[in-house]
């Protein structure tokens, strides 16, 4: 192969021509590189850096036709897990359509196939003995007003100390820890329907923590495919935790916990109670349009609406709400969601997102509030395990930002 043929299947870009095509100043450039969005080459001579073009063209599809935040204020990581087309309002797992990979795939095939690249049809998480005792255990011994964030936290370091090989950051070792992690989560929580059975995949154990009522065969659908679309969507609050505490070398039991530390925020995964709560209220009262207006009367985003990632609908709810519509039981949460959506257009103009269409689930099967928190948490395992795979193989400790100190200037005198 000649050097020209060469050149052309892989063209190089100069700084001032990477600067041209993505709209931005070329000292935004190097920004993008040292943020690790783009990687650069010396030109030959040592004169300047080149851009490989195929990357330019995809950080531009990815929304960087924009100057990023000045003075490192914007945090950047490399991550094949999980892109977000802002253009298209779709999502991708590994470059597949994550809608597409939940209606044909189950939770844990999903999980392993981001895990490994490899899909096996069939796959069952099995959480070992000595780890659901530890888990149950732990939970059994918390008040009983403890929240289901509480359990599972719980769950999370009892599994962790009734694992002596939990340091081992092996790739082996830390998929052996997440296939057995994920399971003991599930089962580490009070059962309030039916009891397990040999088996059962890791949706059918959840439902039955999540309400007391039997599942039909289209509400357990939506319950795996929302599992599914929740693994993971990109660098939330939760999963930027996760990735820290793996710089760190923490393992991966600490990592979960770091996750779900940050999860159980108001503003991350508690968000679908919000949802819930408002969903209930208006088949109370007959309708959306007083519980919308109380919200807006005291100034409160009305929950279930509106996403900063996706100018549309969220793709997570279209699925779910698509789902839905088989579930005779869902017919009037449904129902009253779409009142919500109608009243709130009005004067918001906001979409749905994935949090009211995990309050239709939950309120038509009887969960409670918290249920669509639990589920976000034990979905979203997989991919802060997916995230720390990848931290593992970064230089450890390379998130260390700089503190802007606001204090007194020193010397000061001894308090």
């Amino acid at each position: 192969m000649s050097d020209q043929s060469a050149a052309s299947e892989d063209p190089r870009l100069t700084t001032r021509e990477a600067a041209a095509r993505l709209g931005v100043k070329p000292e935004t450039v190097y920004a993008y590189v040292s943020r690790g969005q783009l990687s650069s080459r010396r030109a030959p001579g040592g004169r300047g850096s080149t851009f490989d073009a195929a990357e330019i063209d995809a950080l531009a599809r990815r929304g960087a036709r924009r100057e990023p935040p000045s003075g490192g204020a914007e945090l950047v990581f490399r991550t094949g897990v999980t892109l977000i087309d802002t253009e298209t309002d779709r999502y991708y797992y590994r470059g597949v359509d994550a809608t597409a990979l939940a209606r044909r795939h189950s939770y844990e095939e999903v999980a392993e196939w981001l895990w490994t690249g490899e899909l096996r049809a069939g796959t069952r998480f099995t959480a070992p003995p000595e780890a659901l005792e530890a888990g149950r255990r732990a939970v059994g011994a918390l008040p009983a007003h403890s929240t289901p964030m509480d359990r599972l936290r719980a769950s999370a370091v009892a599994a962790s100390a009734a694992d002596p090989l939990r340091f081992d950051l092996s790739p082996e070792a830390v998929l052996g820890a997440a296939r057995s992690l994920v399971p003991t989560l599930v089962g580490s929580l009070p059962a309030s329907g039916a009891p397990d059975r040999e088996g059962d995949g890791l949706a059918r154990r959840l439902w039955s923590r999540l309400t007391a009522r039997a599942p039909d065969a289209a509400s357990l659908r939506v319950l795996e495919t929302a599992l599914v679309l929740l693994i993971d969507h990109d660098l939330a609050a939760s999963t930027l935790a996760a990735r820290i505490a793996a710089s760190a070398r923490a393992h991966p039991y600490a990592v979960v916990s770091a996750g779900l530390g940050a999860l159980e925020g108001p503003l991350h995964g508690a968000a679908s109670g919000l949802a819930h709560r408002m969903l209930a209220e208006a088949l109370e009262r007959g309708g959306a349009a007083p519980v919308v207006a109380d919200h807006l009367r005291a100034g409160r985003r009305v929950p279930g609406l509106g996403h900063r990632l996706y100018r549309g609908e969220d793709p997570r709810a279209q699925a779910l709400f698509a789902l839905l519509a088989d579930v005779p039981a869902a017919a009037p949460a449904l129902a009253a969601a779409r009142d919500v959506v109608t009243t709130a257009a009005r004067r918001t103009g906001l979409h749905t997102n994935v949090d009211l269409a995990l309050a239709v689930l939950s309120v038509s099967a009887g969960m409670p509030a918290e249920a669509g928190e639990t589920l976000f948490a034990v979905a979203r395992t997989a991919g802060w395990i997916a995230h720390a795979l990848e931290e593992y193989a970064e230089r450890p400790l390379r998130m260390r930002p700089s503190g802007q100190y606001t204090g007194p200037r020193p010397p000061q005198p001894l308090p």
